[in-house]
């Protein structure tokens, strides 16, 4: 009687710790499918929103100070320029490039990274010769001048001219965002650059008279 006791509180016991140990091991296995598929989820998106290097940084640094100077010279033209063509191209100008100025500089305050004040960059005397070398296209101060002293059919001229020569150096700083920067939205910003800038440096050809 004491033995077939024995026997069957065995027999009880084992089958209570077979059934414990399924039960955890069910529920094991499923936290681990859902810490592993929200891992797999989440890292995707920290990827894409916060890698960057220097490369964005720098394309951000000098295209806010180029694309501000653009918006200088667009602004003579609603007093200076002769063509109704020629200011409707310069509201154009600005309304493409100010919040492009305002989007990268939310970049690189999130990155913890200096915003140009003016047309300078960080660490650069906006009134220094070598101010501006790194930046393709730039004007100096005796071209803003002259464009500033100019009018009529003159200024018009001067304004197209340098606005081309302009445009072609944003349109290289952009490419070479296109081939070093990591950051997806920079990147494709200087996709756009790339595109809007060539459109409007055949269209300001045309209107110079040249092809």
């Amino acid at each position: 009687m004491t033995t077939a006791r024995t026997l069957l509180r065995r027999t009880s016991l084992a089958s209570l710790t077979a059934v414990t140990a399924l039960a955890l091991g069910a529920c094991g296995g499923s936290d681990n499918t859902d810490v592993a598929h929200t891992s797999t989820a989440s890292a995707p998106a920290a990827t894409a929103t916060g890698r960057h290097n220097q490369a964005d940084v720098t394309f951000a640094q000098q295209m806010i100070v180029h694309h501000r100077q653009a918006v200088e010279m667009a602004g003579m033209a609603q007093e200076h320029a002769h063509t109704s063509d020629v200011k409707a191209l310069a509201v154009k100008i600005e309304k493409e490039q100010e919040p492009e100025i305002k989007t990268m500089s939310g970049w690189l305050k999130s990155w913890g990274e200096p915003v140009p004040k003016g047309t300078s960059t960080p660490g650069m005397d906006h009134h220094s010769p070598s101010a501006m070398p790194s930046m393709p296209g730039m004007m100096d101060d005796q071209q803003m001048r002259d464009m500033m002293h100019a009018s009529g059919k003159a200024f018009d001229t001067m304004f197209l001219t340098l606005m081309i020569k302009h445009h072609q150096g944003a349109i290289d700083m952009a490419k070479t965002e296109k081939k070093q920067g990591v950051h997806g939205p920079a990147r494709t910003l200087a996709g756009d650059i790339i595109t809007t800038q060539s459109t409007e440096i055949a269209q300001m050809r045309k209107m110079l008279g040249s092809s």
